[in-house]
């Protein structure tokens, strides 16, 4: 429809262009928000895309799950990942895209570390930020698990540890060395996450 027939009909189309902007970017702002109430489904974080739950629901008993920071090689190495696939959180930190998906992952509580994060070679400090990210997402991985055991592993061999990992997630967080890897488990009789005690 052209807008150059009249002032007035131009006038409208930009105003109504406008609104329909705002509006995008409002729900597009909503959607990545991590307000429970803000999500599509009921009792699910909206951080929990279709992509995402699929890999997660696929997942079995013991396959490890990279959570990724922005700067990761994720693509790279998704491509070698058991489902192939690049999975994105955009916008979501590190701490906020682990606290939705351990909603509703289970952990491995049959092996003594099921989570592990990234730390630098010897020789190198981590960076305040980087012992930030680190705390907020071990508090984001207890609030669903509160005894499970966090471990560290250097960035190299963290890398290798990633290599035959089950599915890439990567997130927005730019705070450095915010990578981790969890295992997941086994969702008990209960619906919470099984340990051998509980077996």
């Amino acid at each position: 429809v052209s807008t150059q027939s009249t002032g007035v009909g131009s006038n409208a189309m930009l105003v109504a262009l406008r609104q329909a902007g705002t509006r995008a970017a409002a729900c597009r702002s909503g959607f990545h928000a991590s307000a429970p109430v803000l999500g599509l489904l009921k009792n699910l974080d909206p951080l929990l895309t279709p992509d995402l739950l699929h890999v997660l629901r696929s997942a079995g008993h013991g396959d490890d799950i990279v959570v990724a920071d922005c700067n990761f090689p994720s693509a790279a190495f998704a491509a070698g990942s058991v489902v192939g696939k690049h999975v994105v959180l955009a916008g979501a930190n590190a701490d906020e895209a682990i606290d939705a998906i351990c909603s509703v992952l289970p952990l491995d509580l049959f092996v003594d570390t099921p989570v592990h994060h990234m730390v630098p070679s010897d020789g190198i400090e981590l960076p305040a930020s980087g012992a930030e990210c680190h705390k907020d997402t071990i508090a984001a991985v207890k609030k669903h698990c509160p005894n499970v055991t966090v471990g560290t592993i250097e960035r190299f061999a963290f890398y290798d540890a990633a290599k035959p990992c089950f599915a890439i997630v990567q997130t927005a967080e730019r705070r450095p060395y915010g990578c981790f890897i969890l295992k997941k488990g086994v969702v008990g009789p209960d619906g919470n996450d099984l340990s051998p005690d509980s077996a």
